[in-house]
Order: C-alpha cells, then sequence, then structure tokens
C-alpha cells in the first residue's frame, strides 16, 4: 500500500493497489483529520470523480467513509480537477476530495486532497497522517452520520468566473482544434466555447474511461500527433490538448508545432504583469530560460520553486504571486477563489493576446524559441544522492544550485538533475544556447549519469 501515498496524491492500479476498501478509509481517515484540525463540530467537504471506469464504484465506498465519520459531502459528480477546485472554492467547504488518477493509463485511480479554499494537500502536510491513521486502523467514533448533497451548478459558474477574469469581446472569430483525450478536459471546453465567437472542432470529446484514442497524457509527443495534423488539415489558428483530468493544457500553434510550456508560461506572465506591474510570478526549476526572461522584462519579479503542483501552489501563496506556471503545463492563478489551476483563463486570455496582436500564434512564438531543450529525460539509478553528489564536482565551475535536486548553471547551457519521489530513477532537463550544444552536453551528462 505505502507506494500509492505519492508525494502530491494517492495513485495505484485498481484494484490491486486501490480499491473500495481502502478508498473507505482514505474517506474516514481524512475526514478524522480535518476535524481534529478544524476543531468545528460539523465540517462538509466537496467529492468529485473523473470518467474512468472503476471511479463510480470508488466515489460512492469514499462517501460512504467519509460520512460515517460525521463529516458532510456536497457531491458534484463529475468534474475536471479545476472544476473540482473552484467548487471546493466556491461552495466554502473545509476541503475535497477528487477521484482521478490524472494522466495515468486507463488501468489506474487516484484521490486527490485539499483543504479549505482548495490548498494543496501533500505527503508532508497531510497525506502522510492520512497513511499513518489507516495503517494504525484508528479512527474516531462519530456520534452522527453526515448528509450527502448533490450539487451540478459548479462548472456553470466556473465558466462564469473565467470570462469575467477576461474581455471575450476582445477575442476575434478563431478556429481552434482541441483534443480531450476522451477526458476530464471536454466539458469545461464545451462550455467555454459556447460562449465564444470562435469555430470549436473537438476531437475525442466524449467521455470514455477506456481511453480508446490515446492516452490523456499530452506530455508525451505520440499523443499530440492527431492533434498537430488536424491543425494543419483545418488551417485552423490554434490546437488545445488536455490531460486525464484536465488540470494540464498545451497548446499547438497554426504550423502544428508545439508551443513549449515555458514559452506559453512566458506569455502568461506578460499578460498578467500588465494587469499587475511588479508582481510576483512563480516557474518551477526545471530548465526553460524564456520564462524567466520574459517575466523580468515585462518588469516582474521571478520566483524559482521546486517540482510538483502542490509546492508551487504554496509558494505561489506565501509570496503573493499573480500566476505560476509548471513546465508540465500546470498553469495557476491567484485572485479570490484562491491559487490552482484555471485552464480555461490560460485558453481566454491566450485568444486575447493573439487577437490584439493582431498574428498569428505560430509568429508569436517563432523569436522566443532561443533556447533548445533536451526534454525530461528519466534514467534509472539506485543510489541517487551518490550520482547527484559525482555531478557537483564534476561540474564546480558552475553556479550550483540545491533547490530541487541539483541545477548547475554556464553561460551556454544549464540543467537540472532531480530524483523520483517514488522510483529509482533520476530525472535530467537540459538547455543550451545551441542544438549542438544541448545535444552534446545531454549525452555527456547522461554518460555520467548512467555509468
Amino acid at each position: 500500500m505505502a507506494n500509492i501515498f505519492k508525494a502530491y496524491d494517492v495513485r495505484g492500479i485498481y484494484p490491486e493497489d486501490l480499491n473500495e476498501d481502502l478508498i473507505y478509509k482514505i474517506g474516514k481517515a481524512f475526514s478524522d483529520m480535518l476535524i481534529e484540525e478544524t476543531g468545528k463540530e460539523e465540517v462538509t467537504i466537496v467529492v468529485g470523480q473523473d470518467m474512468r471506469i472503476s471511479s463510480p464504484s470508488l466515489a460512492q465506498h469514499l462517501i460512504k467513509g467519509v460520512t460515517e465519520q460525521g463529516v458532510n459531502v456536497i457531491d458534484i459528480g463529475l468534474a475536471s480537477s479545476p472544476t473540482f477546485f473552484y467548487g471546493v472554492s466556491i461552495l466554502n467547504v473545509d476541503g475535497g476530495l477528487q477521484v482521478s488518477a490524472s494522466h495515468n493509463p486507463k488501468e489506474y485511480n487516484g484521490v486527490k486532497f485539499v483543504r479549505h479554499k482548495a490548498r494543496p494537500v501533500g505527503f508532508d502536510n497531510g497525506i502522510g497522517l492520512v497513511k499513518e491513521k489507516i495503517d494504525t486502523n484508528t479512527f474516531r467514533k462519530a456520534q452522527t452520520t453526515g448528509r450527502v448533497l448533490s450539487e451540478n451548478t459548479v462548472l456553470g459558474k466556473e465558466v462564469d468566473f473565467a470570462l469575467e477574469k477576461c474581455n471575450p469581446k476582445a477575442i476575434r472569430p478563431m478556429k481552434v482544434v482541441a483534443d480531450a483525450a476522451n477526458a476530464m478536459g471536454a466539458p469545461y471546453l464545451s462550455e467555454l466555447f459556447k460562449q465564444l465567437p470562435c469555430e470549436l472542432i473537438p476531437m475525442n470529446f466524449d467521455l470514455d474511461g477506456t481511453f480508446p484514442a490515446h492516452e490523456a497524457d499530452p506530455f508525451k509527443e505520440e499523443n499530440l500527433k492527431d492533434l498537430k495534423s488536424k491543425v494543419v488539415q483545418e488551417k485552423a489558428d490554434l490546437g488545445i490538448a488536455t490531460d486525464g483530468d484536465g488540470d494540464r493544457i498545451f497548446f499547438i500553434d497554426d504550423k502544428g508545432d508545439l508551443v513549449e510550456p515555458a514559452i506559453l508560461r512566458g506569455i502568461m506572465s506578460k499578460i498578467m504583469l500588465r494587469e499587475h506591474p511588479g508582481a510576483t510570478i512563480c516557474y518551477d526549476i526545471r530548465p526553460g530560460r524564456i520564462t524567466r526572461d520574459m517575466i523580468e522584462e515585462a518588469g516582474g519579479v521571478p520566483s524559482v520553486t521546486r517540482v510538483g503542483h502542490t509546492l508551487i501552489k504554496k509558494r505561489a501563496i506565501e509570496e503573493n504571486a499573480v500566476f505560476a506556471g509548471e513546465s508540465s503545463g500546470h498553469f495557476f492563478f491567484s485572485n479570490e477563489a484562491g491559487v490552482f489551476e484555471m485552464p480555461m483563463i490560460v485558453v481566454l486570455k491566450l485568444l486575447e493576446f493573439i487577437s490584439a496582436s493582431n498574428t498569428t500564434l505560430s509568429e508569436i512564438v517563432r523569436p522566443l524559441r532561443k533556447y533548445h531543450h533536451s526534454g525530461e529525460i528519466n534514467s534509472i539509478v539506485e543510489d541517487k544522492a551518490a550520482k547527484i553528489k559525482q555531478i557537483s564536482e564534476l561540474y564546480k565551475e558552475g553556479d550550483i544550485f540545491w533547490l530541487d535536486g541539483i541545477t548547475v548553471e554556464f553561460k551556454d547551457f544549464w540543467f537540472n538533475v532531480r530524483a523520483s519521489n517514488t522510483e529509482p530513477l533520476l530525472r535530467l532537463n537540459l538547455e543550451a544556447s545551441t542544438k549542438d550544444l544541448m545535444l552534446e552536453k545531454t549525452d555527456e551528462i547522461l554518460n555520467i549519469i548512467r555509468a
């Protein structure tokens, strides 16, 4: 069981790793934790679920565990993770549980945890305690049973909220292809584009937990292939890809090329700094220097964070950042709803930006492709600490930072090597000023890691 309690959520294969009995206990343990933390006589949480085959049964048993501890549930049913976060926030509850395995393959399922205002819960600040309560089978004896209420208006309110944060009237008519991978991005993209003067060409919008078209992970190049072709075929202005639970979003330009998340993050930073001059923007430590360049050019304050959506959200809250973005396609806005992924706002602001630029997305992005990135490369390494120490000695002439793994910066190339939280893996991300240097240094460091 231990290996399914991850740094940011619970995730494992159904029913071998995660089943109805375990998720029932997760509901009990999380409820007890919130009761102890809040000291309230009446605690209420939101429960949502994705479209995986096992999600309805798991959600039912999760709710059973929660209500048996005397905690009330507002069941929002099928929802993307951003919709779930928004629901936790606007319903002003004490926390929430989302049944989802994000972008993992069809045999997986999991649980995401949040507190009041959708504040993130990771292993170090809650999930570890949930696991401990389950391991020791220590649950409080409740005097009452919690109530279950159903709520089906959250998505509509979320769409209205996103529209209020932007200027839809400034968006010109465009053709947009979107691939939701039969997953939870489909509902919010469908509802959002009903309000826009754009033609939406949907791909794989029927919810299907077997993922008949392809895995719901746009971070993998093979899962973007059909979308890229369709954008070119349709002569569309851009393409959109979302992951399994809809909290990560990626964009394809009109030429059929991926807009790198670091570039998109920089564009969003530039937009937000127009609205909030001099504000702080958070971004994770993986190479993506164009983001820092664009923040500084726009007069903002760049703040580097550790990798992981719960960690970057926590830092954004602490630093009162107006926007934060991860290299993996998570983008967070800070407003009265909270700090969490708001992909609909990303879509709206990008469409506004393209409209105001009076040019194509590919022309906007072309001059921003200054650096050459290796992508994230994983290597199996048993003694990860020893290998990182070796790298620090071999590259001691560079500027070294220890925020998350090791980051080494030279004038013409820079890289980060960090350990996986759950597997015997080291992850390399390298960037350089030229493609040849990127390839050379990537091979050089991989040879050290894999020796």
